[in-house]
């Protein structure tokens, strides 16, 4: 029988912590021996615990700080931090500034190794990183039509989508999905069913008229609550793949010269699936930020989008790579 530290029992995985945190106007600090973020309101200091072990990923946004300390303690316990704008928009870090996902990554030396040999085993390869590309197009198709049909929170919240129409839909693009010849393809495909996502969305909801805005450039709801959600998705994509000791510069599909891309590739798994009819929910509701944030992070933890993260990348890595045998 192994023996366990204490440590070790009080360890949580990744993928079943429970916290995404966006913080603004506090300071992060240790106090006590616990991280928490601290208020000021009047003459008063307000301290909240933040849970380090359940917790997946903390974005910093406007007015805040954080200590060496906190920062020590959030790296011990594998949280990923991000440095944002206000509302958790645009996303960038202390030390590369402008770049659309930047995290400061917890450093640790004992994360596994067998799915980052297995994932570089096939991505020099072009036709395999196409493969790779490929699966991860039908995960996310499946995901959607699981998720968006027959789900009980969706209905009782008004967005009900005609289900041939969505099925037509998912079956025509994965047949286009399957016979492109290169990324350009794929993704061009990919902004194909976005769109057409994005009409499904406002017949559903009645939205009326609307046309995604480049990043930060979105005056109504909708826009800004897609902006906002899409971070959440980079954050536990970020997460997934640090998990599992992958770079975020070896991507599938995204931004191959880029370092962030593949973190772009994971949370796309998850983004029209879950974030994008909960921006339209709210942005009907009238749903203030933190609403809406509050509605998606329920919806990511009761769809276990972090496992299902983490089960894709060990997936293709396994598939491709012959990872783990």
């Amino acid at each position: 029988m192994d023996d366990f530290t204490p440590s070790d029992l009080k360890t949580i995985l990744h993928s079943k912590r429970a916290n995404i945190y966006y913080l603004q106007h506090c300071r992060v600090l240790v106090k006590g021996g616990r991280v928490e973020y601290v208020t000021d309101e009047g003459k008063q200091s307000l301290y909240w615990n933040i849970p380090v072990a359940n917790t997946t990923t903390v974005l910093l946004g406007t007015g805040t700080s954080i200590t060496q300390a906190a920062m020590r303690e959030l790296a011990k316990a594998g949280v990923l931090v991000g440095f944002c704008g206000g509302g958790g928009t645009p996303l960038f870090s202390a030390n590369e500034v402008d770049v659309e996902v930047a995290w400061l990554s917890p450093q640790s030396e004992y994360r596994p190794t067998e799915y980052l040999q297995g994932w570089v085993r096939f991505w020099f390869d072009d036709s395999q990183r196409l493969e790779a590309a490929k699966i991860f197009q039908r995960m996310r198709l499946e995901r959607i039509e699981r998720l968006w049909l027959n789900n009980r929170a969706l209905q009782d919240a008004g967005f009900n989508v005609p289900a041939e129409r969505l099925k037509h839909l998912l079956k025509e693009t994965e047949a286009r999905n399957e016979q492109a010849g290169d990324n350009t393809m794929l993704l061009t495909e990919e902004a194909r069913l976005t769109k057409a996502l994005f009409k499904l969305a406002v017949d559903a909801t009645g939205y009326g008229d609307f046309t995604r805005a480049k990043r930060g450039t979105g005056g109504d709801p909708a826009n800004r609550f897609l902006d906002h959600g899409n971070y959440l998705a980079y954050g536990l994509g970020a997460t997934a793949t640090w998990v599992l000791g992958l770079p975020h510069g070896l991507s599938i599909l995204h931004g191959k010269t880029r370092r962030g891309g593949l973190v772009f590739d994971v949370a796309d798994l998850v983004k029209d699936a879950t974030i994008l009819p909960q921006a339209f929910i709210s942005a009907m509701r009238g749903d203030e930020e933190q609403e809406f944030r509050q509605a998606c992070i329920d919806s990511l933890t009761r769809s276990e989008s972090l496992d299902f993260m983490i089960d894709a990348l060990k997936a293709v890595a396994d598939q491709l790579g012959g990872a783990g045998r």
